[in-house]
Formats: structure tokens, C-alpha cells, sequence
């Protein structure tokens, strides 16, 4: 198995079916990185009683060694070990879990000066090893202890093979670099990049300027949320968003359709939270088909159920399939057009268990189970202070998932330090592979924009837009010349997208241009054949 630096990425899914068969787990990640006696070789070594549990060195029949907790009365009741660690590095981990009876959440947590941070958590399963993944920053150093914890206390939580490996920020850098280098060019479609916008931009020229010299996707804010396209029950009106799609089709910006239900209670429309069942269910299969059948076709996606993980209005309304039958609907209605979830905190915020990696892939299994269509994963990621190494460890988690992800709604909140984590997530985000797409959520209002502006009233740059400018001209190449060698061969790396070569010699008084397109599926080499003739 290939491992490279700070950024490994496992098939999770399968694991539990292999090890079951192996009865062991693989080899810690860096050699256990700065954990001592990682594998468990050496009994207890390294390690101690957390809370009040009781703690045993065990082996299996095949000889793999691991850690075991029992006797549990509190969640936190288990093993721990303690390590000094520092402010300024950044820190993958991983562990191997499992638990003697059913399906349990276990969580890998850090005991700090500065509270308790989460590093990861993972769904552990009885009868085979689950590997947890995460990581973690801190905003100061010192001594710190890991231990691991499970709401269920009538379970063991078994560990083994446990990683923590420290990474400088020009390593991580280093890392985002070359994953750039291979999954964004070919020796390879354009990236989708975009930013949220307003129906402010249907009658401001300058601001559509701004906008579509840079971006080639957006979503509407609000514009097609139930709530707007029909502000008084029975009376539905889309001429706000029919406007702001005629817009964005004349400029070549493509729109993901946002969103068509929202299951957090306080943004229903009038009169809907007050319906029956019965009435609620007719009002929800009137919407999917008037805006899916309005736009079918237009829209590049469509995030069917938004924030279901943390909110279940409809579910508690409909019964637990109620997101499951939207998608079905969704799907039968516009087969064409990728179907997400929608959900926050996923990949920004490890200290909320609502929306973990594990619990976001469980409930697209439980939608997908009656929707033969695959729905893609789209991720808020509404940062305050960035977690990359956690960001990165649940990116892989969820990648391992092969559906389409997102980056579908991302802002930092406002702080000194806005432009600076801004940056840090947007190289992580397009240097991981499975990411296709970013949309940054600061549509510009005239009264000032919702947490984070690109731009102030006379669009000139906030250092966020000169952020989102740099990397754009980072990861955009034109006007490229290069001359050919003694054999007739020209060599460049080049960006997803769309090229045109303009060819010139010198006894040749015409240029000639051939277009092509570079994209994942490209093959390594592209040949533009040229024939010259003497005249």
C-alpha cells in the first residue's frame, strides 16, 4: 500500500470486511509518529487508566496486541496517554478502533490547557477494526492528554495501531503543492470555482463584472429557497430567481440549485409548520416538482434536503424515510442533475458529533437505499478557526465514499486573521482529489454581507479578494508561450480547463490555433500535429 506525507487515503468502507477476515489491523500510520508503544507490543507500556475504567493488554488469536477498556461508567472512562505538543504544527492522527457489542460512536479526544478538542470519531463495529482519522491544532503549547470515549459505557473499547505525527505548516504547504500539482494538472474539466450571489447582481453592472471575471459557478443565496419563491401559502412567484438565471446563463455561470427543502423548523415558509402530516406531505411533493420541473435541466446540481443531520423537521413530521422519498422524487423528476445533501460542521468543527464524517456517509447509505441515483456530498464548511489535518482527515473519509463533494458554502468568520485561514482552506480544499468544486459563500449586499465580503460597495478588494485573486492566478495559465526543441517537441503542465495553442514559425507569415481540452480523462500527452510546407 502506497503512503504519502500528511496525506493517506484509505478505502474505509472495505476495512471492516478485511480485517474480519485478518483478525488484525494494519500498521500504524508514520511508525506511531511521537505515540509511545503505538502497536502495543509492550503491554501497557505508554499508557494509563483515563476516568474510572479498568484497562487490560490483550491479544488476539493470530497475535495482534491492542488496548482494551471495560468496566466503564462515564464516556470518557478509558485509556490514555500524555503528550507535550505544539502551537505552531500540524497534527494528523488515526487509530484503529473496535467495540464488543454492535455499533457504537467512539470519539479520539485531546486534553488541553485550553479544553477538550476533538481529533476525529468514527462509527467502531463489533468483530472488526474501524480506523478513526482525524487531527488536530492547538492555539498554544503544552502538555496534552489523549484518551478515547463512547456515549454507550456498557461497551469495551478496544484500540490498537495509534498514531499522532506532527507536521510543520511548510510541510502541510508542501503537501497541498504537490496534490495540486497531480490531481489538478496533466503532463489535466475546468475547475468550478465561485462565490454565492444576490439578486443585488440582476441590475448592477459593475458588480457583474467583478463577478464573472472570476468566477465560472454560483448559488443563490435565498433566491430559491421555499420560503422566497413562495412568500404566502398557495402563492408561489420565481421571477425573482427566473431573472438571476437568465442573468447568469447569458454570462456562462453555472448554478447549483439551492435549496429546494431545509429541515432546520425555523426556516420553513408561513403556515408550514402548523400543517398536518397528511397536508405537509402534499405540500412538500408541490414544491420538489414546481421548482425541480421549473429548472430541470439548468442547474448543475440540486441540494435537495438541507442540514438533516442536525435538524429533522420533516423526518419527525413524515416518518424517518421523509428524506429518502425527496430524493426519489427529485430524481425522478430531473435524472439528469447530481442530487446532494447539504450539511455544516462536517469537515469545519470536530467538536460536533451531529455531523461527523461517519454519521454524514451513514445517512447517504440510508437515502441511497431507496434512490438507485448516487447524491453527492456538499459540505458548508463555515469556519472559524481552521482545523487542516481534521479538514483533511475527514475529506478522506468521506473520498472513500466515491461520490461527487463539495465545498458548497464557504466563509470564515470575521477575525484578524479572516484572509490568512481563508487561504489556508481554499489550497487544502483544491489540493484534495476528491474535491469538485468550491463555492464561497460573501455575495456582496449593499448593506454589508452576511460573514465575510470579497469586496466593499465600489468592488474593490477586502483582503479576501485578493486572497481569492492570488489563487485564481495561481491556478489559472494563460498566455503561455514556449518554443519548440530541435525535434519539434514543446512540454508543459497545464490546469484542468479549456486551451487554445496559437502555432507560429518564422518562415510562416500565418499562425494557426487549435483548441483542446485538458481534463481528467486526458492522456498524459497531448500531440498537436503541424505540417509546414515550403512554398
Amino acid at each position: 500500500m502506497a503512503i504519502g506525507v500528511f496525506g493517506e487515503n484509505f478505502l474505509l468502507l472495505l476495512f471492516c470486511i478485511l480485517f474480519t477476515v485478518l483478525g488484525r489491523t494494519f500498521k500504524p500510520q508514520y511508525g506511531g509518529g511521537i505515540i509511545k508503544n503505538p502497536e502495543l507490543n509492550h503491554g501497557l507500556s505508554g499508557w494509563s487508566i483515563f476516568g474510572n475504567a479498568k484497562i487490560e493488554h490483550r491479544s488476539s488469536e493470530k497475535g495482534n496486541s491492542f488496548i482494551v477498556a471495560h468496566s466503564r461508567n462515564k464516556p470518557y472512562d478509558s485509556f490514555s496517554q500524555k503528550l507535550y505538543l505544539l502551537k505552531d504544527k500540524l497534527y494528523t492522527f488515526s487509530a484503529w478502533v473496535q467495540v464488543v457489542k454492535g455499533n457504537e460512536a467512539v470519539t479520539a479526544v485531546f486534553s488541553t490547557n485550553g479544553g477538550m478538542i476533538p481529533a476525529g470519531a468514527i462509527h467502531a463495529e463489533s468483530g472488526c477494526w474501524s480506523m478513526l482519522k482525524g487531527g488536530l491544532t492547538l492555539n498554544s503549547s503544552g502538555l496534552a492528554e489523549l484518551y478515547f470515549e463512547s456515549k454507550n459505557t456498557t461497551v469495551e473499547i478496544w484500540v490498537d495501531s495509534v498514531s499522532l505525527q506532527p507536521f510543520t505548516k511548510k510541510q502541510g504547504r508542501s503537501h497541498q503543492d504537490r496534490s495540486i500539482e497531480k490531481v489538478r494538472k496533466r503532463k489535466v474539466s475546468s475547475f468550478p470555482f465561485g462565490s454565492a450571489i444576490s439578486k443585488e447582481t440582476i441590475d448592477n453592472p459593475a458588480y457583474k463584472s467583478w463577478f464573472i471575471s472570476r468566477f465560472s459557478v454560483t448559488t443563490f443565496e435565498n433566491e430559491m429557497k421555499w420560503y422566497s419563491t413562495e412568500p404566502s401559502p398557495g402563492k408561489e412567484d420565481y421571477s425573482v430567481p427566473d431573472a438571476m438565471l437568465a442573468n447568469t446563463k447569458q454570462s456562462g455561470i453555472s448554478v447549483r440549485g439551492h435549496n429546494i427543502l431545509w429541515d432546520d423548523p425555523k426556516f420553513q415558509p408561513n403556515g408550514v409548520q402548523s400543517l398536518s402530516p397528511d397536508r405537509l406531505r402534499q405540500a412538500t411533493e408541490k414544491k420538489i416538482n414546481s421548482i425541480v420541473t421549473r429548472y430541470k435541466g439548468q442547474v448543475i446540481a440540486w441540494d435537495v434536503v438541507n442540514e438533516n443531520l442536525h435538524f429533522s423537521f420533516y423526518e419527525d413530521k413524515l416518518g424517518s424515510n421523509a428524506s429518502a422519498s425527496f430524493y426519489q422524487m427529485a430524481h425522478q423528476l430531473d435524472g439528469g442533475t447530481t442530487l446532494f445533501m447539504n450539511e455544516y460542521n462536517t469537515i469545519e468543527d470536530s467538536r460536533d458529533g451531529m455531523s461527523t464524517p461517519a454519521k454524514y456517509v451513514q445517512k447517504l447509505r440510508e437515502i441511497q437505499s431507496a434512490n438507485t441515483r448516487q447524491i453527492g456530498i456538499g459540505l458548508e464548511s463555515h469556519f472559524q478557526t481552521p482545523n487542516i489535518p481534521y479538514m483533511r482527515s475527514s475529506l478522506d473519509i468521506l473520498a472513500a465514499a466515491k461520490l461527487p463533494i463539495w465545498i458548497t458554502e464557504l466563509d470564515v468568520e470575521s477575525n484578524p486573521s479572516q484572509a490568512q485561514f481563508l487561504e489556508e482552506i481554499l489550497r487544502e480544499a483544491h489540493a484534495h482529489p476528491a474535491i469538485n468544486g468550491i463555492v464561497i459563500w460573501a455575495g456582496w449586499h449593499p448593506e454589508g454581507c452576511n460573514k465575510m465580503c470579497l469586496t466593499d460597495n465600489n468592488f474593490k478588494n477586502h483582503p479576501t479578494g485578493d486572497v481569492v485573486d492570488k489563487l485564481i492566478n495561481e491556478w489559472t495559465q494563460r498566455n503561455l508561450v514556449g518554443s519548440t526543441d530541435n525535434n519539434g517537441t514543446f512540454e508543459i503542465s497545464l490546469f484542468h480547463g479549456d486551451y487554445d495553442a496559437t502555432l507560429t514559425h518564422p518562415s510562416v507569415n500565418s499562425n494557426s490555433t487549435q483548441s483542446f481540452k485538458v481534463t481528467i480523462g486526458t492522456s498524459e500527452e497531448k500531440l498537436l500535429q503541424v505540417h509546414v510546407h515550403d512554398v
